[in-house]
This record gives C-alpha cells, structure tokens and sequence, in this order.
C-alpha cells in the first residue's frame, strides 16, 4: 500500500505504536519520524528498520519538518501532559497552543497535493475543528480520530461479555470521544444479524461493556500510563483506507458543516479514501440515541466557546 506517512510526536507511547503498527500492516512505503526528543525519534526508527526484515513493510526515517515534504498523510500524536492543579481548559489551551504551531509547521513544507491530517492528540474533536477552521487545513482533508478507537473497545469488550469472536461483531460509537461518547446499541449485529439472536446476549451484558469502554481510557492510565496498541491499530485502520482509497465506513471526527451536528467536529459513519471525507452514511438510531448524539455535540460546542473565551483573553 503505497504513500509516505510521516508522524509527529513519534517518540511517544501512542506514535511508536502506530508506527509499529503501519509497519505489521504494510502500510505505506515510507514513514517518517519526528518529535522534539530527536535522539528517541532515531532510535524509534531504527529499532522498527531492524525488523523488516520479518515484517517487509515501509522503511523508516526520522528527522524534521523538512522530511516530512511530500507525505500524503500526516499523522498528529504530540501533546503536552497534564499538570498537577491544572484544569482540563488549561490543558486544552496549551494543547491548542502546540497543535496550531505544528500545523504552522506543516504548511511551511511542501506537502503532498492532497495531503490528509490525522489528528491523535487530545482532544481530538476539538483539534480537529481548530484545524478545519482557524488552522487553515481543508475540511475535508482534517480527519481525526475520534471515535475509532472507542469503538474498537466496545466491540471487543463485549465479545469479552459475550464469549464470541470480536472480529465478527459490528456496532460503532459516534459522538464525542469522551465522556458523551455515545453507543448505537440499537443497531449492534453479530455476522449481520441483530446481536439479541446470540443465546449468550444480555442486556447487562452490553451495559457492562459500554460502561467498560467509557472507563477504558482512564483505566489504561491509571494501569500504564496511556494506551498505546490500540490507539496504534486504530490509527493504521484509518490510514489503509485513506491510501488504499478504499471508502471503508468508519467513526473519524470530521467538521460538521451543516444539519443538526453543525458547528463542532465529531465522530459519525464517514467514508474515508484518497480525497480524505468522501461523505456520510446514513446513522440510523434510536431517538434516545439521537438525543445522547445531540447532547454530545452540544458539549463539544461548549468546549470550543470556552477555549475561544479563553485565547481571547491571553
């Protein structure tokens, strides 16, 4: 799958395993590293260069700004930890701060001609609308995350609760990635046929999972400090569709331009290829789900009010 990826922050938990992770998928061709600690983004890449020779894979440079000319996706992991007394707004500005740099950054370079952001970095939904529409980056080309990564959880940890194959079970999170997240429980199929068919299906069962996966995140810190795998996997599964162009249907958070949603970025069905945002498919849900969703922009758009009264201010 060919196309040059290049990380920033990939020094870090989450950009070395997402590295890690394109090179066991074969993604991409050629991915470059960089992070501020430039001695770790060198041995990061050749400590992955001295496995290809069981993975294949791309091969793998790490350097500055000015490597990063002509990727066709760039990849956004960096952001600065919380500090103790500091509050979530306080982060969120100088987590702002940082991310407007690295995109200035970015557009100092000779990028590819449609080059894709892939916003990691937290919080990503409201980055990712940073980028769309104060940062200067195309809409349709500003992708993030968002909720990929909840839903792997999700569906993984109920075919924990429910002892069957996670590969084989299809439901999604939309909303937020974050406390609002919000669970389409009422559309959750195992081979394609409704998920209550399973004799093993409860509704404590998906309670207890989708409980389990707002938790996830927070459990993983307390545990080891931040997740790391499973961020990488999700990062790779957007990746291959943008450069395979394969349209897949995923959760990425994307800026939502008009209906209900308008005014935030956040994450619903979206089809990913080449061109970044393809479009939408159709989200089909329960009202109370409708509402959880509505509910959940809705705190977005409070976030970003708040983050703009507070820059105003500086």
């Amino acid at each position: 799958m060919c196309g040059k990826i290049s990380i920033i922050g990939a020094a870090g938990r989450v950009g070395s395993n997402a590295a890690y992770a394109l090179q066991l998928g074969g993604v991409g061709d050629e991915i470059v590293l960089l992070d501020v600690a430039a001695d770790a983004a060198r041995g990061e890449a050749l400590d992955l260069a001295h496995g290809r020779a069981a993975a294949g894979g791309p091969r793998f440079i790490a350097g500055g700004y000015q490597q990063v000319t002509g990727s066709d996706v760039v990849i956004v992991t960096a952001g600065l930890r919380r500090r103790p007394e500091e509050s979530r707004l306080q982060l969120l500005e100088r987590n702002a701060t940082l991310f407007g740099a690295i995109v200035q950054s970015l557009q100092a370079v000779a990028l590819a001609p449609d080059t894709i952001l892939l916003v990691v970095t937290n919080p990503v939904d409201v980055l990712t609308y940073l980028a769309a529409t104060e940062l200067g980056w195309p809409a349709a080309k500003a992708i993030g995350l968002g909720t990929v990564l909840d839903s792997l959880r999700f569906r993984s940890l109920l075919a924990d609760e429910l002892g069957v194959d996670p590969t084989c079970l299809q439901g999604m999170i939309v909303g937020e990635h974050g406390d609002s997240m919000v669970p389409i429980v009422s559309q959750l199929r195992w081979s394609g046929k409704p998920i209550s068919q399973l004799p093993s299906y409860s509704e404590e069962a998906v309670s207890r999972a989708v409980e389990a996966t707002r938790t996830a995140g927070a459990e993983c810190i307390r545990l080891k400090g931040g997740a790391g795998y499973s961020v990488g996997l999700a990062v790779s599964e957007v990746v291959a569709a943008v450069l395979g162009d394969t349209g897949a249907v995923l959760p990425v958070s994307t800026l939502q331009e008009s209906g209900e949603l308008w005014g935030t970025a956040l994450s619903r069905p979206t089809r990913v290829g080449r061109s970044g945002r393809q479009g939408y498919e159709e989200l089909v849900m329960s009202e109370d789900e409708h509402r959880a969703l509505l509910a959940s922009a809705e705190v977005l758009r409070q976030t970003i009010a708040l983050l703009r009264a507070g820059r105003m201010a500086v």
